[in-house]
């Protein structure tokens, strides 16, 4: 694999872990680029016109943006354990946990920006509303594991990777959320996962 691909992230991103997790499980190379789009002399804008990481530059120097258009990639130009399932319902499936995983940690994180908003400047309604769909989504996440081994039943995917960087995330940045406790299978599969070296080597720290 060329590691003229580069990966431009921030550390914290819970959508730039998915994209390292997706990299190393699949043992493609890339180079690193640590950037923070939030800071003042960050060049994130001129590799994705939104200003968002993560980035992913080919060898051609063209870019790929979105966590979620980024691993479908990487799942297809290693043959190392697909992530992705080829036919189309089982596909789905997966894409339809990835969906659910990521429009979680999308509201958390509208959360966390809310927090950082000056008090009279802050829409404690707001936060309840996006609260509300963290809640939700990690009810239905758990209804939906039921005691299955994995996302989609025995075989590890891109759907158990979304997840465990959702909860990761709010592991990181909401600890006043008990998810663990409200939903233990959730707890045990990201137990499980946390044993694997991609989730050890990419636990977001401050």
């Amino acid at each position: 694999m060329n590691h003229k691909m580069k990966l431009i992230a921030s550390l914290t991103s819970p959508f730039a872990r998915k994209v390292r997790i997706v990299a190393a499980e699949k043992h493609i190379e890339y180079a690193l680029v640590v950037d923070v789009p939030w800071a003042d002399d960050t060049h994130v804008p001129e590799f994705n016109p939104l200003g968002k990481v993560p980035v992913w530059v080919l060898e051609d120097g063209k870019t790929l943006f979105d966590s979620r258009v980024i691993v479908e990639y990487l799942d297809s130009i290693s043959p190392v354990g697909h992530l992705l399932p080829k036919e189309p319902r089982p596909r789905i499936t997966v894409k339809r946990w990835e969906a659910l995983a990521d429009g979680i940690t999308d509201a958390a994180a509208l959360v966390f920006v809310e927090r950082k908003r000056p008090d009279a400047q802050r829409s404690p309604e707001w936060i309840q509303r996006q609260l509300g769909k963290v809640a939700a989504g990690l009810k239905a996440m758990s209804e939906e594991l039921g005691n299955q081994a994995w996302c989609t039943g025995d075989t590890f995917s891109l759907a158990d990777i979304a997840l465990g960087c959702t909860l990761g995330y709010l592991d990181f940045r909401f600890p006043e959320i008990d998810w663990r406790r409200a939903h233990p299978n959730l707890s045990e599969l990201y137990d499980r996962l946390m044993q694997r070296p991609a989730f050890k080597e990419t636990v977001p720290a401050a």
